[in-house]
């Protein structure tokens, strides 16, 4: 009797990987882009597909080679890059017509600020996808490398010290010369979080004065650490501080820190104003009539312009000259360093996305901390 034998051939199964696309920012002022080269070559290693609309990285000094050399691909129809994607990856919100070409399922990680931005958060949920927003990953030890707020107001900091600088008709350091000797520039500082730190670090590099005012009297450490004097104001109940930032305070407040401060910014040549409330207008720092007392030719460089601004004589995106004063509102300063910036923030979402999901899709760890900090919208449910 003969025997045959039939080999079945086992169907070829392929396993789909996450399909990442980086869309070009089309806010005004943005010149950042939500992954770098360097990172995409490291998702790519990871088991990720990487997909770049094209010249999303231009303005950022990243060439669309530059992102096909590490094995990326560049498409031209954002249309089509949107509803074929798995995850798409930007800085800045994505807009309500980008959400509208998303597929069912997809998820998008952004800076989102959720809390003032309700009509994409609405958007996001009738599309039945998941956001993500990096301005509210949890400030924990843990999650340090994935903090997009932090690494953006660092350079923040350090370039509105460089903008001061600019406009300011003096120089930063004592200066001792066979002419005579020019004292040193006077900077105030409101502020102490990671841009007012790093201001203050820059300024002193630079031989400035710095006085620094917060309202949290744990930062007075840090600011003398650097070299910066402390200028005192008793706090209140009124005061909210969440997991380092400060959350509201009352209008009596900040009547008495105007009253405190005056004094030391009419006797500045530069303010640098940095105190902003997460999903509420920036606190008012710097009255008009308090400028009005300020010495001619000094300077105001407002970080919180976007928010309203912590100068009364502020406007979005100008630099005036008001009572004397040069006031600079200057929005979205991490932009201005486009190419540190994209490279800090690249990395901040590359160990985000990592630790939400595998080249195989995502955990969904619910109950984690950083997961549920972070999710805004699940599968077309608001969660927060």
């Amino acid at each position: 009797m003969k025997y045959f034998y039939i080999a079945f051939r086992k169907p070829h199964l392929t396993k789909s990987t996450v399909k990442l696309a980086v869309i070009k920012e089309t806010k005004p002022f943005e010149r950042r882009v939500a992954l770098t080269p360097d990172v995409c070559k490291q998702l790519i290693q990871a088991g990720f597909e990487c997909i770049i609309e094209k010249d999303a990285g231009k303005s950022s000094y990243f060439e669309d080679t530059s992102f096909t050399s590490v094995g990326a691909s560049i498409e031209t129809n954002k249309s089509a890059l949107l509803s074929s994607a798995d995850v798409v990856l930007k800085v800045n919100p994505l807009t309500v017509e980008e959400i509208s070409h998303l597929k069912k399922g997809a998820v998008a990680i952004s800076f989102m600020y959720a809390a003032t931005n309700q009509e994409m958060v609405e958007a996001a949920a009738k599309q039945s996808i998941s956001a993500f927003s990096v301005d509210a990953i949890p400030r924990i030890s843990r999650a340090q490398k994935m903090d997009a707020l932090s690494s953006q107001a660092n350079l923040a900091g350090y370039k509105s010290v460089i903008i001061g600088a600019y406009h300011l008709g003096k120089i930063f350091p004592l200066l001792m010369t066979a002419a005579g000797t020019i004292k040193p520039a006077k900077i105030v500082i409101m502020g102490a979080g990671v841009a007012g730190l790093q201001a203050i670090a820059t300024a002193k590099r630079l031989g400035a004065v710095v006085e620094v005012s917060d309202i949290r009297p744990e930062t007075k450490e840090q600011v003398e650490s650097l070299g910066g004097k402390f200028i005192e104001v008793k706090g209140d109940d009124s005061i909210k501080i969440e997991g380092g930032y400060v959350k509201g305070v009352s209008e009596d407040f900040l009547k008495k820190q105007q009253e405190v401060i005056a004094k030391h910014i009419c006797e500045a040549d530069l303010v640098i104003t940095t105190a902003l409330i997460p999903g509420k207008k920036a606190p008012m720092l710097i009255p008009e009539d308090v400028v009005k007392n300020m010495k001619f030719g000094s300077v105001v460089v407002d970080m919180a312009v976007e928010q309203g601004g912590n100068c009364a004589c502020s406007e979005f995106g100008k630099t005036v000259e008001k009572h004397g004063v040069t006031i600079v509102g200057e929005p979205n300063i991490p932009s201005l360093l486009p190419l540190n910036a994209s490279e800090l923030y690249a990395k901040n979402i590359a160990t985000f996305l990592t630790h939400l999901a595998t080249k195989d899709g995502f955990k969904w760890e619910l109950d984690e901390e950083i997961t549920k900090g972070s999710l805004i919208v699940h599968n077309g449910s608001i969660l927060k």
